[in-house]
């Protein structure tokens, strides 16, 4: 399997259980409804194990645009291949999305709210604050990228293979989770362009009914706020070590 076709898989996979979760505790109708945010730390942290494990021996698993960049940042990943992976996280979480969609179509119909609704497929602060919204991804990502590649420079021997999966699938799952329970309630923790971006644009496209606004003044803060936070991680990592 080529790194290209894992970012695509591994992101997919990523997505595809990590807005599942979001629909089964934010819709209507579905078993796990109101089940709340443990719920949902919990199946994105699994998610991300899931995905981890499918991809990481084949493209490192970073089915994640700022890891991608923390990581070319680092001297770990040359610039040249920074673009494929990229398009390959989009690409598998924009599939993932629309499936999400086709598995819960009836639910998204029984749910009235158009926040609630886009809040399966994107992220949104919980009190809007621009600069705090901003703080928050970025803090969220820099601890995700400044341990990545802090302990994977203590641990990587005889491979060049290195991303999220370096790690090993379960301590960056309970990363992840960790992430998610002490820093994401503030905005929902993207700390991940493609996780965002990718599922918002889904959103605007798909025929949802009274889905709202998929609230693009606020969509740049999920994107750019995890590059800078993995960029700064990785330069902070360049200098201590």
């Amino acid at each position: 399997m080529t790194p290209f076709i894992a970012e695509i898989i591994g992101t997919f996979l990523l997505i595809l259980l990590g807005l599942g979760v979001n629909a089964n505790v934010s819709l209507k109708k579905t078993y796990a409804s109101g089940s709340g945010w443990m719920v949902i730390t919990t199946g994105w942290a699994m998610a991300v194990y899931i995905g981890v494990v499918v991809a990481g021996p084949y493209s490192g698993a970073h089915i994640n645009p700022a890891v991608t960049v923390g990581l070319a940042t680092a001297g770990k990943l040359p610039w040249a291949d920074v673009p494929t992976y990229i398009v390959g996280q989009f690409i598998g979480a924009m599939l993932a999305s629309v499936c999400v969609w086709m598995v819960n179509k009836s639910h998204f119909d029984a749910t009235e709210d158009g926040d609630t609704k886009r809040g399966v497929f994107c992220t949104g602060p919980a009190i809007p604050h621009v600069p705090q919204n901003f703080f928050s991804e970025m803090l969220g990502t820099f601890v995700l990228m400044f341990t990545v590649l802090y302990f994977t420079d203590a641990v990587l021997n005889d491979t060049d293979i290195i991303g999220l999966g370096s790690l090993g699938a379960l301590p960056v799952a309970l990363l992840v989770w960790a992430i998610g329970l002490s820093l994401g309630g503030t905005t929902g923790y993207a700390i991940n362009p493609a996780r965002d971006l990718g599922p918002r644009i889904v959103h605007a496209i798909l025929p949802l009914r009274d889905k709202g606004s998929s609230n693009w003044d606020y969509a740049w803060i999920p994107v750019v706020a995890p590059l800078v936070g993995a960029v700064v991680a990785a330069l902070l990592v360049m200098v201590l070590t």
